[in-house]
């Protein structure tokens, strides 16, 4: 009788152990300090930034945002462009005197490296910005998350090394280990500066048509218009949409977004790539994370380098349901001012 009570105990105790270790950064977090954060965006490329944006927004009891930089893509009617998007959803959450918002690179890094020393260049306004929220970090990393091409901070590693040990870099990019992915494509001379660094470096991969990558954290117009519409705070002021019309609320805004790009598949969905990026920062639980010696960027495809000591980290197998429902439950329940 003694065996089996003492064999109850131990498993009594080791059940507490478990569900201890399975705690959420979220409950983590409960009084202790916000994580730092500074999203870097190419905001008005589709419409995935513009929810990043949001989501972030949304946990404000998790993050600490330092501030928003643009880069400007292919798409988005050049920096002013992503600049004027980012604009409209920090005004939505009625924080356009509260969020810095700075422009970043037009150009590649390739382009704009050599021209480092000139005060004024190529993106100067976003790199300068991201070394000093960088240098002030003592005890802890501050996270960059970029969510379009690497360049602004591959310009801020470059300016500043110092940065290297204060920053960790989590960027929504990459079809690894496959080649190619749009935020990739538009800078690829920025990859290998970064990786090469030394920076603790994180991918969060898209792989398209594929169910590993943030290419399946998809979402239906539906499940937008269900879920989103009429939710968020109320701005003080409307914005006018990239597309015409007024809104002061983020959730009309998302239909509307929604509403004005192309679907893909059956049923017809649009994926959160960008979002997915940050859902991961605030519950690395949602989310798979595998460390690999560091890779290197050959034209758009990867090489590994099985010796190479240097290591970082990609992210696949996102747990698309709990990050979509965490979203539609953050707007529902919002209480922002």
């Amino acid at each position: 009788m003694k065996l089996i009570l003492l064999l109850l105990q131990v498993l009594f105790l080791f059940a507490q152990c478990t569900q201890t270790q399975k705690k959420s950064v979220t409950e983590n977090l409960v009084g202790q300090n916000k994580v730092k954060i500074l999203i870097d965006t190419d905001a008005n490329n589709e419409l995935d930034d513009q929810h990043a944006l949001a989501y972030s927004f949304l946990n404000s009891d998790i993050f600490d945002i330092v501030g928003i930089t643009v880069n400007n893509t292919y798409n988005g009617e050049g920096i002013q462009g992503h600049y004027d998007e980012a604009l409209r959803i920090i005004k939505l959450f009625n924080l356009e005197d509260k969020m810095p918002l700075k422009k970043g690179a037009t150009g590649s890094y390739a382009d704009i490296a050599p021209d480092i020393s000139n005060p004024e260049f190529d993106g100067f306004e976003a790199v300068d910005f991201i070394i000093a929220e960088a240098l002030k970090m003592n005890n802890e990393k501050l996270i960059l998350i970029p969510v379009g091409k690497l360049t602004n901070i591959t310009l801020a590693i470059l300016k500043e090394p110092k940065i290297i040990d204060k920053v960790k870099v989590v960027w929504l990019g990459a079809n690894y280990p496959d080649p190619g992915e749009y935020n990739l494509d538009n800078d690829t001379t920025s990859v290998n500066p970064v990786i090469e660094s030394g920076v603790e470096f994180e991918m969060v991969t898209v792989r398209y048509g594929l169910p590993s990558g943030t290419a399946a954290v998809t979402v239906t117009l539906d499940d937008i218009k269900e879920n989103v519409a009429g939710k968020g705070p109320v701005a003080t002021q409307p914005i006018i949409g990239r597309h015409g019309g007024e809104f002061k609320i983020f959730g009309n805004y998302s239909v509307n977004l929604f509403e004005h790009i192309d679907m893909h598949g059956n049923p017809p969905t649009r994926a959160l790539f960008d979002m997915a990026a940050v859902a991961i920062v605030k519950n690395p639980d949602w989310a798979e994370k595998v460390e690999i010696p560091a890779p290197k960027l050959v034209g758009n495809g990867w090489i590994d380098q099985t010796e190479n000591l240097n290591k970082i980290y990609y992210w696949e197998n996102f747990n698309r349901d709990v990050i979509v429902n965490d979203f539609f439950q953050l707007l529902k329940n919002n209480n922002l001012e």
